[in-house]
């Protein structure tokens, strides 16, 4: 019965929000309760989606694309904090995602960060634009087999 209820609970709180794009939670509570639940680490990306060149090259070109989908799908929690300059955030969300801007912002957009489900860093910052999706699955892959060894 606790199982069924936590899992309402976090269906819930992940619709809470749906700004982000498909797949990726923009509720930080909801990623790392589903975390937990699932036994699935957390990647986390900060983006100005409207805005970052680099952020907008990152999704087109690694994270949209099927290979990365069906790699994340099976192996990670999806979590989107959003720095929009052309649309507005409800107030709980861009209060939430400046506090994680604190945690987790490094010099520049995006970042990309493998965590636990508290939130502790597993990698370094992954928010390369240039990368290509083979290479930051097979990068992602390295990271969970040290995480279970």
């Amino acid at each position: 019965m606790r199982t069924l209820f936590r899992s309402i609970a976090i269906v819930l709180a992940s619709a809470s929000f749906s700004l982000a794009a498909e797949g990726w939670l923009t509720d930080w509570e909801a990623a790392k309760a589903k975390s937990k639940a699932e036994n699935k680490p957390i990647l986390l990306k900060l983006t100005g989606s409207d805005w970052c060149a680099s952020c907008i090259q990152l999704e087109k070109q690694v994270l949209s694309q099927q290979a990365f989908k069906d790699f994340a799908a099976q192996h990670l929690i999806l979590m989107e904090a959003d720095y929009p300059k052309k649309k507005e955030l409800p107030a709980e969300l861009k209060k939430q995602n400046e506090a994680l801007a604190k945690l987790y912002f490094a010099d520049a957009y995006p970042n990309v960060w493998l965590l636990d489900s508290e939130g502790v860093k597993l990698s370094e910052d992954l928010g390369d634009p240039e990368v290509k999706p083979d290479d930051l699955i097979a990068k992602l892959k390295e990271l969970l087999a040290k995480r279970k060894s």
